[in-house]
């Protein structure tokens, strides 16, 4: 019995495998018999028309075997072919086979089939352009096609190079509400595009010069008064230390003070005890309290930027000349949604201003500014040698005799200064007497020539050469040149220091015949402003500190 019941499986086995090789060859010739109403499909997935055949075309090439079509992969509608199989042979059907899922159903319609149809793909994005319209100081414009993925640093990279300027790392772009009394300087990684779609109509990019935009990364110490901020890890005050609580996201510096603050729907301001942490910028409703209970929340980091004031005092009533504004980014022109803030003095406008950018972006806004040196370092090869003005580079030489020497003592030095002072006053008598062209006018070339400058600003007001010293950043040198209102022969030099803003006084003054430019009442004297500028750019003479960073216009 055990003999004929492994015989009998023996014969079911053979006659299971004799049932599935028929089947496959049933399936191979339905294939082929199938394979004029398959339509062949391109290389993207799509269908081809039915064409009728052209007289002159070639003859068709033998037909290979239906295994030999299958295994070169041609496309093949497998859901009608088994469909077919079904309705003409249900013999196929092996009842001893068990019956599998269908695990796609939603494949089994009629109208399905195995490819699938382009609009299901997602479709490839292109690198779009777009046009931005960009402005400079003196009021001109310049349409830019850019990419939509072009940030700020490579935007002014693209009109220093088109605007033939020179590329000093000092160049940003400002977003500038002038409806809305607001501008801000663009962060080097902001996208300009999505900056752009996030202003007013009346909103315009301008490109402009910022000394100070980075000026925490080099002076920290000297940056936030030691009232003004709270250390949660001990801090021992020098350069490093500084820059690590606040770049390190585990640390939380807080930035804390008084602040005029204008009330929400009001024309009213009221001056609070305010706290910026990480978190968002908080007041405080009993005094100088910092309890939770007693801090409410003005504005956060994340969805706000921060800008400043252009004249607070007339458009907004502001106390002081020294506001600031948080405004949401999602917000064009809503006055009301504006978070309007007021310090009582400029270093406090920008030490709040800068702890806002800092605790927002942290490290990212050391990385923007490590960039342009980091390139400079690259670059420093092959990079042509030009005169460095630093005064960390500059020491006073001898070259009275056969080689130069380094001047040790100061009271040497000094000497040298003045007599370098009296060589150039020599120079400059020689220069006007060869340059005289006629007796009316015999330093008509000497008057002029100044006008061609950069740092020169012709005929302006002093509140106009403070407000372009303030948007170009208070650093300490940063200067221009201007016509006196007062005297018409005399000029000004507007110059910044200690982040505030001096003017002194450039007098004509006549000597045996010829006229001079002084500054320190014909002690030091000069045929044109441009030996003027170019003296003290390297020495300080009578005035706070030497000349740096003049204030330049472009015309875009």
């Amino acid at each position: 019995m055990e003999r004929m019941r492994g015989r009998r499986k023996d014969e079911d086995l053979e006659k299971l495998v004799n049932d599935m090789n028929t089947s496959l060859e049933s399936l191979y010739s339905a294939c082929s018999n199938m394979q004029s109403d398959t339509v062949p499909l391109l290389q993207n997935g799509q269908h081809t028309r039915s064409q009728p055949p052209a007289a002159s075309a070639r003859p068709a090439p033998p037909q290979a075997s239906p295994r030999q079509k299958v295994q070169r992969s041609q496309p093949v509608h497998i859901l009608a072919v088994s469909r077919r199989l079904q309705d003409e042979d249900p013999q196929f059907r092996t009842s001893s086979l068990p019956a599998i899922p269908n695990p796609f159903p939603e494949l089994s319609g009629p109208g399905s089939s195995p490819v699938l149809p382009p609009a299901s793909l997602p479709p490839s994005q292109p690198v779009t352009k777009q046009d931005v319209k960009v402005f400079s100081e003196d009021g001109t414009s310049k349409v830019v096609e850019i990419l939509t993925d072009m940030t700020a640093r490579d935007l002014c990279q693209l009109l220093i190079y088109r605007s033939h300027c020179v590329d000093d790392n000092s160049w940003t772009l400002v977003e500038h509400h002038p409806h809305l009394g607001l501008e801000r300087c663009l962060e080097d990684h902001e996208l300009v595009v999505q900056v752009e779609g996030t202003m007013g109509s009346e909103g315009k990019l301008l490109f402009r010069k910022n000394y100070a935009k980075y000026e925490f990364f080099r002076n920290p110490v000297n940056f936030f008064p030691e009232q003004m901020v709270t250390w949660c890890q001990p801090s021992n005050g020098s350069h490093t230390q500084v820059l690590q609580n606040f770049l390190n996201a585990s640390s939380c510096p807080e930035i804390q003070g008084f602040l005029h603050v204008k009330e929400l729907g009001r024309k009213s301001w009221k001056k609070l005890y305010v706290c910026l942490r990480r978190s968002g910028l908080y007041c405080s409703t009993k005094g100088t309290s910092k309890e939770p209970r007693h801090l409410q929340l003005l504005a956060d980091l994340e969805e706000n930027n921060i800008f400043s004031l252009i004249s607070g005092k007339k458009q907004y009533s502001a106390p002081t000349d020294h506001g600031l504004c948080i405004k949401p980014i999602k917000v064009r022109n809503e006055i009301k949604e504006l978070r309007l803030l007021c310090a009582e003095d400029e270093q406090s406008r920008i030490c709040w201003m800068t702890a806002f950018r800092l605790l927002k972006y942290g490290m990212l806004l050391y990385q923007n500014y490590r960039i342009p040196q980091q390139r400079k370092g690259l670059l420093a090869p092959f990079a042509t040698p030009v005169r460095s003005v630093s005064e960390n580079s500059l020491v006073a030489m001898d070259f009275s005799g056969q080689t130069g020497r380094v001047i040790e003592n100061p009271a040497e030095a000094q000497s040298a200064a003045l007599e370098e002072g009296h060589a150039w006053r020599k120079r400059s008598t020689r220069m006007n007497i060869l340059s005289s062209q006629s007796p009316l006018h015999p330093n008509s070339f000497s008057t002029v020539i100044h006008r061609t400058q950069h740092w020169f600003h012709g005929r302006i007001s002093r509140e106009e050469s403070h407000r372009i010293i303030k948007q170009q950043g208070l650093v300490d040198g940063l200067f221009l040149l201007r016509d006196s209102q007062s005297n018409p022969k005399a000029f000004v030099l507007t110059l910044c220091h200690h982040q505030k803003i001096k003017n002194f006084q450039i007098l004509p003054c006549e000597d045996d015949g010829q006229t001079f430019l002084s500054l320190d009442d014909g002690n030091t004297r000069f045929s044109d402003l441009i030996q003027l500028v170019d003296f003290y750019q390297l020495n300080k003479g009578v005035l706070p500190c030497k000349l740096k960073h003049h204030c330049i216009r472009v015309a875009l």
